[in-house]
């Protein structure tokens, strides 16, 4: 006997929904598309080398880009103004907010060498995250990332707390490029199914942490680097736990549907 299961329903057209719903659909769309001048914002305080700006600017566009999905979900804007892609928008801004701009921030801090290995290590991230940003599957069906999810602005975040030396910043950014390619699936705080609740609470407890090093450029006590470093740390370690679990989970789906078929 096959089973039955429910129908879901078909996407409401957006007559269904009044105006101002709709507008307050546009007004998240527009919030995320904010990001753009915040990138360029970024942008200029690097050229002008004014880091703690450029850095408040960033948490800024990380809190935009941690809500603005949450609240097209919850405004439905895939129905309300179904024409417009939502996704497409979020790429964009965050190809400039979380790659193109840190990049530039690490070039006019000293942190890269002004020379042909410099333009070299700078292209890296640039060109893995093309790479990624158009992969399909970058943002898997169970709302994973897969692979290194372009957090370059993290990476500059802590390249210039630490003030780590050109020898280090240049193998941060060789690692990290190489594993946008390798299949780890990280975490998508907003979307995570398992452990939101309690990784949600640590993302915020890291924002803090970020703001708090920040006013203390160039003298970041350490215990809050410590405190920092330890969310990046649960981050890593939880991902590669889900990736392997994940990985096992899906082989054995597999050796029983063999066996069935034998």
């Amino acid at each position: 006997m096959q089973e039955k299961t429910a129908a879901v329903p078909p996407p409401a057209s957006p007559a269904a929904f009044s105006r101002g719903f709709r507008l307050a659909g546009a007004a998240v769309h527009l919030y995320t598309a904010s990001g753009s001048v915040l990138g360029l914002l970024i942008v200029l305080a690097a050229v002008e080398r004014d880091v703690k700006a450029a850095l408040w600017l960033g948490l800024a566009t990380l809190f935009i880009d941690g809500t603005d999905g949450m609240l097209a979900r919850k405004l439905r804007v895939k129905e309300t103004i179904p024409w417009f892609d939502g996704a497409l928008l979020d790429n964009i801004v965050d190809y400039l907010t979380y790659v193109f701009a840190p990049i530039v921030l690490l070039w006019t801090t000293g942190h890269l060498p002004h020379s042909g290995l410099g333009w070299l290590l700078a292209a890296l991230p640039l060109l893995a995250s093309c790479y990624q940003f158009c992969r399909v599957d970058a943002k898997t069906s169970d709302h994973f990332f897969l692979g290194f999810p372009s957090y370059w602005n993290v990476v500059a975040f802590y390249v210039i707390v630490l003030d780590t030396s050109t020898v280090v910043t240049a193998v941060a950014l060789v690692v990290f490029a190489v594993l946008v390619f390798v299949p780890v699936r990280y975490l998508y705080p907003s979307r995570m199914e398992r452990l939101q609740g309690v990784t949600l609470t640590f993302t915020l407890v890291w924002l803090i942490a970020y703001a708090v090093l920040v006013v203390q450029l160039p003298d970041p006590n350490p215990w809050v680097v410590a405190a920092s470093l330890a969310y990046i740390a649960y981050y890593v370690g939880l991902s590669l736990w889900l990736t392997a679990r994940g990985a096992g989970a899906r082989r054995a789906a597999r050796s029983v549907e063999g066996n069935q078929g034998d």
